[in-house]
Order: structure tokens, then sequence, then C-alpha cells
């Protein structure tokens, strides 16, 4: 019988132009996840290979080959510790296209079960990124997973399609961080992500790079939108939280969800045959 819950370990570290220095940080932490029981270690976007426009200004003399090698390491240490990874970095296309800012999906056995790439980039992404044009899911312990990034948390409509594909938990990287100081990020990202959560009734994990400044700090929210738990400001760190799709949350749109996404957007049965109700301008 499925378990039907997920241990899941959220980590945030000052993504750097620096593969080797973010590989390290990495292994590390996928060392941390598995002492800690973890079944899936998630990592903020771009984690490996560093943030393009941010950690440096293009791709242009890009090492790819000291990025795959790192990579082939991570892959080689989530089959060690039997563990799942979800590993932001970039994706080499064939030129002249752009590569794609992706997540990729390492399975226990250490092979890239899949990748995602971002759907929606930002203007300045566009400069440097391919964006993506799929979902991608995937079951761990009876709980179905999905991945996105950042950006995408701005178009309400992919967590509605998320829905229909019976999706229990958004694993989503982020990268808002070496900002100059306080931002609107730091009062719409979070309370976005949960405002996504409970409209959908998801389990979301939130990991955002720690570089200075960082407006927000990684989380970890329930699907009634509740954050159960976040790390602190600025600082290298993880956190492990369980999905468990036994537990009772509050969703009270729960009955109402379907109606909604099919188009009718009242729960009423239709227009009340009633002189009081059709004349709008009186008391």
């Amino acid at each position: 019988m499925a378990q039907r819950k997920l241990k899941i370990a959220t980590c945030q570290f000052a993504v750097s132009d620096s593969i080797v220095d973010n590989a390290n940080f990495i292994c590390e932490f996928m060392q941390e996840a598995k002492a800690a029981r973890a079944d899936i270690v998630h990592f903020p976007e771009c984690a490996l290979s560093g943030y393009a426009s941010v950690d440096f200004n293009s791709f242009d003399d890009f090492d790819w080959e000291l990025l795959k090698s790192h990579t082939e390491t991570i892959m080689a240490l989530a089959a060690k510790l039997k563990l799942w990874v979800v590993l932001g970095s970039a994706h080499r296309l064939t030129e002249p296209n752009r590569p794609c800012n992706c997540l990729y999906l390492i399975g226990p056995d250490g092979k890239i079960n899949d990748r995602y790439d971002k759907r929606f980039c930002t203007g300045v992404d566009l400069e440097n990124f391919t964006p993506g044009d799929r979902f991608v899911t995937f079951d761990v312990n009876g709980v179905k997973c999905t991945l996105l990034i950042c950006f995408d948390l701005r178009f309400p409509e992919l967590y509605r399609e998320l829905v229909k594909l019976n999706v229990d938990c958004v694993i989503q990287s982020f990268y808002n961080a070496r900002q100059k100081g306080p931002s609107v990020h730091s009062e719409i990202m979070r309370q976005t992500m949960q405002c996504r959560a409970a409209s959908n009734a998801m389990w979301v994990s939130m990991a955002n790079a720690s570089g200075w400044f960082c407006p927000y700090p990684s989380c970890f929210i329930q699907p009634d939108g509740r954050i159960v738990q976040q790390l602190e400001d600025h600082r290298d760190d993880m956190m492990v939280n369980t999905v468990d799709l036994e537990k009772e949350l509050y969703d009270p749109t729960s009955e109402f969800r379907p109606m909604a996404m099919d188009g009718k957007l009242t729960n009423g049965d239709g227009q009340v045959d009633d002189p009081r109700s059709t004349d709008r301008t009186s008391i």
C-alpha cells in the first residue's frame, strides 16, 4: 500500500557563478538530507549553473563541460544515497538556440528521469533562456508531484491545469537573491505561493537562493495556505517537512472548485425569478 507521505528536504544557499562551489553546497546538503531520512532534496533555481544575468552576464564562453562533469557527480551521489534530487541548472540546447532554465529530476537510480524547463521566463530571462512548454509530473510514495520555477507563480492558469492532473505537491524553485535591499518580492512572493496552495489544495516546497540581499526565505506550505516552516533570511540552511495526504486540512472550496474550473462562476442554480433580484437600483 502506498505510504501517501513524502519527506522533502528544502535547501537554500548562496548560489554563485562558481559551479565548483555550488556543487559542493549541493553535495553537502544531499548528505544532510539522507541523514535526515528525506525522500527528495530540493534546490533553488539555477543552483548548480548559477543564474545568467545575475551571477554572470550571459552564456558566452560558459564552461558547459564543467557543468556536465559536476552534474554527473551529483547523479552518482544520488544513486549512492538512493535519493531523489530536484536540481536547478541550465540545460544546453543546440546553437543558436538559447539554453533552458531547468530543473533536472534525478532519481534514486542516479539517472535523470525527466527535466522541467521554466515555462514563463521574465523579459530578462528571454535574453538568455528558451522557455519550456510542458509539465513534469512524477509519483513518490503515492504522492503525485510536479516541478515549477519562479516566475511561473505569476500564472494561476498553470496551477489550475495541475489540479486537472491531480497533482498533490508543487516543488518550485526560485532565485530572488543578490538584491540591493528589500523589494516588493518581500511582500508578494510567499503570499502568492500561499494563495496558489490554498486555491488549488496543493502542498508546496519553495526553495530560494540565499545570497545577499534575499527578500524572502525558502518555505514549506500546506494545502490550506499555511506556512508550516521557513528558513532564516540570508542563511545557508536546509529544512525537512512531510507531505501527508492523510492529514485533514481546511479547504472550503473543494466542493465548488470543479464547478468554477468548468466555467460556472456561481454556486447558485441560476437567475432567481424575483423582481427584487433583477432590479439592481432599488433598496
